[in-house]
């Protein structure tokens, strides 16, 4: 499991490849892809031109709302995991329930639902499509 954390200058890093038993706390996105997501390759590099892509959104929504939780680590499918590489998304793939009951917060980022900046409170009694999966 590979995690993302962003210091005090917005500059984002991804951890190595982190064993179950050195996996600090972390909190985890749960989202539905769209056009223009950062991937893997995309924050590998030394440019942050990913940062003016539509995903961005999110990964920048999650380590906010990490910062405010205390936790300096969280993970995003998109650019967490090497798609690449067969052998990598399988087990990602398998793992991924572990990693979501293992993270100390689950975000939701509903992008089909929008909200004023003063409505905080009110985001947990919204709904949006990812809400209404399986109905």
């Amino acid at each position: 499991m590979r995690l993302l954390q962003r210091d005090n200058a917005n500059n984002y890093t991804l951890t190595a490849d982190l064993r179950a038993d050195d996996i600090p706390p972390y909190a985890i996105l749960s989202h539905t892809w769209g056009a223009g997501e950062v991937i893997y390759n995309d924050v590998k590099t030394s440019s942050n031109d990913w940062q003016q892509k539509a995903g961005y959104d999110k990964i920048k929504f999650c380590a906010d709302q990490a910062k405010r939780h205390g936790l300096q680590h969280f993970w995003v499918d998109t650019c967490c995991i090497d798609k690449s590489d067969a052998v990598e998304l399988q087990t990602a793939i398998n793992t991924m329930f572990r990693w979501y009951r293992g993270a100390k917060r689950c975000y939701v980022f509903l992008s089909d639902v929008s909200c004023p900046p003063t409505s905080s409170q009110q985001r947990g009694v919204i709904s949006g499509e990812a809400a209404l999966r399986g109905k």
